[in-house]
């Protein structure tokens, strides 16, 4: 159940419908294009108060997931801390996986 949304999150990073980095998940919260955030739980404690906060004033969800290496893992890339997914589709199938 688990690996399932990872792979969704694959899949909407190869469709290109993911925004990585904390300055430019934080534009697209704020330009309301990101539909779903994902937080590692290894987020440090700034950087999540930081993107929590702006989700929260801008009524975006937002999930705390696996780790680091997990969520990097899952687009092929290393050390992300966070990902917005920026399509209603992907955000609401991932979050009905997270459920």
């Amino acid at each position: 159940m688990k690996s399932n949304y990872l792979n969704l999150i694959g899949l909407a990073y190869r469709a290109r419908k993911c925004s990585l980095g904390e300055e430019t998940i934080l534009k697209d919260i704020q330009k309301k294009r990101a539909k779903l955030v994902l937080l590692a739980s290894d987020t440090g404690p700034q950087t999540k108060k930081k993107l929590t906060d702006k989700c929260k004033f801008y009524n975006v969800p937002f999930v705390v997931v696996d780790d680091r290496e997990t969520l990097a893992s899952a687009i092929g890339k290393s050390q992300r801390v966070a990902i917005a997914i920026l399509d209603a589709g992907f955000a609401n199938k991932i979050q009905s996986l997270l459920g």
